[in-house]
C-alpha cells in the first residue's frame, strides 16, 4: 500500500491537494504531498527488506498523514474533495483503516533471536 501510495503522491499530487488540513499554509501543501509520497516508497522498501527502522517510521509516517484523512472525513459530502474522497462512507472508513496498516508495519519488524535460558 505504501509503495502504490507513494507513487499516485509523487505523480498526481492534485489528487491529494483537497484533503490537506486547512491549518496547514496552502503553500506547503505541495512540498508536504511530495514529502510523504517519499517517506511512504522509503518506509516501503524498508518494510520489504524488514529493516528495523521500517515499522517505526511507517507508524510515524501514517500519523503524519492521518490529520489529511481526518480532514477528508470531515470534508466528505460538502463538495469540496472530488471523486470518491466527498464521499462520507469511504471517508470515514479511511480512518480506522490505519489501525490494521500500523499493526501490519509492526509485524515486520525483525524477530530477535531466542536466546537459550541460563538455568536449565
Amino acid at each position: 500500500m505504501f509503495a502504490s501510495s507513494g507513487v499516485v503522491h509523487l505523480v498526481r499530487p492534485q489528487a491529494f491537494a483537497a484533503i490537506m488540513p486547512r491549518a496547514i499554509p496552502g503553500r506547503h501543501h505541495r512540498n508536504l504531498i511530495y514529502l510523504s509520497g517519499l517517506l511512504e516508497l522509503v518506509c516501503a522498501v524498508g518494510l520489504f527488506r524488514r529493516a528495523a527502522w521500517a515499522a517505526p517510521a511507517s507508524v510515524a509516517v501514517l500519523g503524519g498523514v492521518f490529520p489529511a484523512n481526518l480532514q477528508m472525513a470531515l470534508d466528505a459530502g460538502s463538495g469540496r474533495n472530488p471523486g470518491v474522497a466527498d464521499k462520507r462512507l469511504v471517508a470515514w472508513v479511511r480512518l480506522p483503516l490505519q489501525i490494521p496498516m500500523v499493526w501490519a508495519a509492526l509485524q515486520s519488524r525483525p524477530q530477535l533471536p531466542e536466546t537459550p535460558s541460563a538455568a536449565t
